[in-house]
């Protein structure tokens, strides 16, 4: 298909070198590109954009067999290693631009994102260093954040309690949340895929009933987002982007963990979200953001616009195999039409840039976004790339039966 070649040259030629160049000789990469390209070597380095470099350049390394991805995956996780409390266990939210602890609050998130990228550099690496590193994190999480009805989000260094002042938007003050649950998932499901872990299968297993039962709204075909420490619900937000998200990284959970009944329970659930997903947020080949209460935020995020794209595919996949050719037909349009659309105007056509982070709803770029920092990072579009270039074949077979 086309659209994987696209996908490749996009990921290779362009999102991988650029990320490449932000390699800093102190350690890490640095961590802030503003709009305007200008690289601010004396900011902090958060750690889940490094945890996601990680991922990013592992995954790439497993895939493309290119020995400059394994080197920029090695360089990520020595900063990991740095971030480490080794004292009271867990990973710090950053550190400053000489790798020495920043801001030391610890985030079930944050520690989730580092088990993701440690999980894959162990994988393409064969570092036993980091596999145990992946596997203490998970204890460290269960330890101190698992509870009966979810995960607890956030700590003081101490592991003391801390109020979610990075994960809780809208002035909600959510004690627990979708985003965190659904990072979890993600995170576990690789640990699972690699170790064979029992406890790693176990709670990966608590998770995807945690999403499918109390997360997963079946009145109104949605994910919740926020909650009280008792799961009940906290404000009107409709989350387009987590939806089309979950609705592909659940299904790849349950790949993973070989559960019949839930990987039979989670894949219509999901199948569902992205068809409504279609329903509601697409327009003019992008996604809108969100919806809160009754305001729909239009603007066009990358990152939401690299999941749909995986999402749709994902949804066209399921079609096929349940024989829905019309169904089959119209994801993949989506699909194409997402890419064609962020080729268009989410990919930053300036030299030395990669993409831009928001755009206006009439397609202009938001200067007050950075290139990169905390939150923008390559594991969005790069994994976008790495999953076209893998789904494409598979929905070439399926449609050739």
């Amino acid at each position: 298909m086309q659209l994987a070649a696209e996908c490749r040259s996009e990921l290779t030629e362009h999102i991988l070198p650029f990320w490449m160049k932000l390699k800093d000789p102190a350690g890490g990469f640095y961590g802030r590109m503003t709009h305007d390209l200008s690289v601010q070597t004396s900011a902090p380095k958060g750690v889940i954009l490094h945890a996601r470099i990680l991922w990013t350049f592992s995954s790439a390394y497993l895939t493309e067999k290119n020995p400059a991805y394994l080197e920029t995956a090695r360089h990520a996780y020595e900063f990991l290693c740095k971030a480490e409390d080794a004292e009271k266990g867990g990973v710090y939210w950053s550190l400053d631009a000489e790798c020495a602890p920043f801001e030391t609050n610890k985030y079930t998130y944050c520690m989730a994102f580092a088990v993701y990228g440690l999980s894959l550099y162990a994988e393409a690496s064969g570092s036993k260093a980091a596999l145990d590193f992946a596997l203490r994190l998970f204890s460290v999480i269960e330890e101190h954040a698992a509870q009966p009805n979810g995960y607890a989000e956030s700590f003081y260094a101490d592991w003391s309690p801390l109020e979610n002042d990075h994960l809780s938007e809208h002035d909600l003050g959510a004690a627990k949340t979708m985003n965190t649950t659904l990072h979890l998932i993600e995170a576990y499901a690789e640990l699972f895929r690699i170790t064979g872990n029992d406890a790693v299968g176990k709670a990966l297993a608590k998770l995807l009933h945690l999403m499918a039962e109390r997360i997963y709204d079946p009145e109104e075909n949605m994910l919740r987002v926020f909650f009280d420490e008792n799961l009940n619900v906290l404000g009107d937000l409709h989350s387009y982007g987590h939806d089309i998200e979950a609705s592909w990284l659940t299904d790849h959970a349950c790949d993973c963990l070989g559960d019949g009944e839930l990987t039979g329970l989670l894949r219509e659930i999901d199948y569902k979200l992205a068809l409504h997903i279609e329903q509601l947020a697409l327009d003019d080949g992008f996604l809108y953001n969100e919806r809160f209460e009754t305001e729909i935020d239009k603007t066009r995020v990358w990152w939401v616009q690299a999941e749909g794209v995986i999402g749709f595919l994902n949804a066209a996949e399921y079609a096929a195999r349940h024989s829905d050719a019309v169904v089959c037909e119209r994801m993949l349009q989506n699909a194409a039409s997402l890419w064609a659309a962020i080729r268009f105007a989410q990919i930053d056509p300036r030299e030395g840039g990669e993409w831009f982070g928001e755009l206006e709803p009439d397609g202009t770029p938001r200067p007050a976004n950075d290139m990169a920092g905390p939150w923008k990072c390559p594991y969005h579009n790069g994994r976008m790339c790495l999953e076209v270039m893998r789904r494409t074949g598979i929905l070439c077979e399926l449609l050739a039966m």
